[in-house]
């Protein structure tokens, strides 16, 4: 009996030691494979960079640069791409987008496909600053039908808003918007957000809805100065504008200066010829010619070494205008004369001109021809890889099943049954949370009675009546007064603002008090009244409410604003 225990317990003693021992082998094996695989990815990738610098030190043939390019795989691509756009030798960076755009790209391989309308997204942009403006139209719906099959949602934002940069520049402003809306209603990322908002305020702006204009900008500069975007040059550029067509010419320098030290900060080089642009024909408007020409001179040596035509045709027309009015009509003829000729050229191309274009199709088809060729190497080539993947797969996957098998026998049914326990609880506790919140809104407004029409007619009501600032500023305003002036109660006059403006009845009323705070700001003699007189005089009760309304919109303190408006108006 003695020696039967004592075999007894070695042998399960040897078990217990065996399970181990291949426990830490297969945990080890599986580490050294993860391992191995990472530092192959980390050096392919540091390959493509390597291969990219090697190119810039030494020029090649195109065909002879696609031949090395094709070994690259569609991700590494990508990064070479990116490189070359930095390095501005954006002819490089669109051969890589179109051996990913040449690419086999099985349904299957969701990543894969991804790549491939982020190249065609990005081979658009890069066609679109080219003024190639058909290929850069062609490219995005190719992409966007690409992200509809896909259900790519997050980069199909991205091209719907692209697509309707390039109606904006053709002057079809309905057709841009409807674009935008598409891609706010679709989009999730804030960053995009913000571009897609100013986008939309500079077409309202062009369209001539001040009102609405107004509205896109404000949202898109809070949420760029709580996000810290780096779109924020172009929405402070934009915001600069609206107040330029409004002839606040104060809150426009403002702004086009704002617009031109975050450019510099971010060394956005289009962004800052064009508030430099902006400046100068601002200067010139106001009669201060010096200051403008010195202005567009500036602009004018940042868009020459940056062929930035668009920009150029501007500067010219803005010279030739401030020659003549000086009564230089020889230099004013001269300028008028670049800016013809540069205007013909662009509007040339903005017109799908056959004539350039066939020229340009011809040296493309021949790198299309040679990419070609190499599409039958590359599929064999995926082919093979294809076959490797599943093996390793397999191979991975059995590791994987042991692994979590023996894992499985390892942790006791107690503790399982305890994670159950407490997973049902938090998911009864989300279920309740959830419905309980879908109960509150649909009861909000479940017996209000106010049909489309009304609301309509009461929406035009409430913004005429927001027009008089007498009434606005008035520091007993109050939503239940502004529903007896509108003849209507209270409930339907803030479902009306809550579902056109999204926001509450106070922040909706403080954004016009804080709009009059900003006329009188912009008054000369406004040293004169101390900043608690004026938000007493804009509708505030106290001081410290009026400088929380006025920087959580406008972004800045009344004190610090008044300062730059000073400041602007001495200069």
């Amino acid at each position: 009996m003695k020696y039967y225990r004592f075999f007894s317990n070695f042998a399960v003693n040897s078990i217990t030691m065996f399970k181990r021992s291949l426990l830490t082998t297969l945990f080890l094996f599986s580490v050294m494979a993860f391992v191995v695989q990472a530092w192959h990815s980390h050096s392919l990738h540091f390959g493509a960079i390597v291969f990219g610098q090697n190119a810039m030190a030494e020029p090649e043939r195109d065909n002879d640069i696609i031949s090395k390019f094709s070994a690259l795989s569609t991700q590494q691509l990508l990064d070479t791409a990116e490189y070359y756009v930095n390095k501005s030798c954006n002819d490089i960076a669109l051969i890589c987008y179109s051996l990913i755009i040449n690419t086999v790209a099985r349904d299957a391989d969701v990543e894969q496909q991804k790549r491939v309308i982020e190249a065609y997204n990005k081979a658009a942009v890069l066609n679109y600053y080219m003024c190639d403006f058909r290929t850069a139209y062609e490219l995005l719906i190719k992409g966007l039908l690409l992200c509809e099959r896909t259900d790519y949602f997050a980069y199909q934002t991205r091209i719907l808003t692209n697509i309707g940069i390039i109606y904006f520049r053709f002057n079809k402003y309905d057709i841009a918007k409807s674009y935008y809306l598409k891609a706010l209603q679709l989009c999730q990322d804030i960053t995009v957000v913000e571009v897609i908002l100013n986008n939309l305020g500079e077409t309202e702006l062009q369209s001539g809805n001040m009102d609405s204009a107004y509205y896109y900008l404000s949202k898109a500069l809070q949420y760029s100065r709580q996000n810290k975007a780096f779109d924020m040059h172009n929405i402070l550029n934009t915001m600069a504008l609206f107040y330029e067509k409004n002839k606040q010419f104060d809150s426009a320098f403002y702004y086009y200066r704002l617009s031109l030290e975050v450019s510099t900060k971010n060394n956005k080089i289009e962004t800052k010829a064009e508030s430099l642009s902006n400046l100068g024909n601002l200067f010139f408007k106001t009669g201060k010619k010096d200051s403008a020409i010195y202005y567009i001179n500036l602009s004018n040596v940042i868009a020459e070494e940056n062929n930035l035509p668009r920009i150029l045709i501007e500067n010219y027309l803005i010279l030739s205008q401030i020659e003549e009015s000086k009564g230089y009509t020889v230099k004013a003829f001269n300028y008028f004369k670049k800016h013809a000729s540069l205007r013909d050229s662009v509007f040339n191309v903005e017109k799908f001109a056959d004539i350039n274009q066939l020229q340009r199709l011809y040296e493309v088809s021949k790198t299309n021809q040679q990419i070609e060729q190499l599409t039958i190497e590359q599929r064999v080539n995926e082919r093979t890889i294809y076959y490797q993947g599943i093996i390793q797969s397999i191979t991975f996957g059995i590791l994987v099943s042991v692994i979590i098998i023996l894992l499985f026998i390892y942790f006791q049914n107690r503790r399982l049954k305890t994670a159950y326990k407490v997973l049902f609880e938090k998911n009864m506790e989300i279920f309740d949370y959830q419905k309980h919140s879908k109960e509150t809104y649909l009861e909000k407004y479940k017996k209000s009675a106010l049909k489309h029409d009304m609301h309509d007619e009461l929406l035009s009501k409430i913004l005429t009546l927001m027009e008089d600032v007498t009434i606005v500023c008035n520091i007993h305003f109050s939503v239940d007064k502004l529903a007896e002036l509108v003849q209507s109660n209270q409930k339907y006059v803030s479902q009306v603002i809550n579902t056109a403006f999204k926001k509450s009845f106070r922040p909706f009323v403080n954004s016009y008090r804080i709009r009059e705070a900003q006329r009188i700001f912009s008054e000369p003699d406004a040293l004169k009244y101390s900043i608690e007189s004026i938000a007493l005089r804009v509708g505030f009760k106290s001081r410290n409410a009026f400088d929380g309304a006025f920087k959580e919109i406008t972004g800045v303190s009344p004190s610090f604003y008044l300062k730059s408006m000073q400041e602007q108006s001495t200069l």
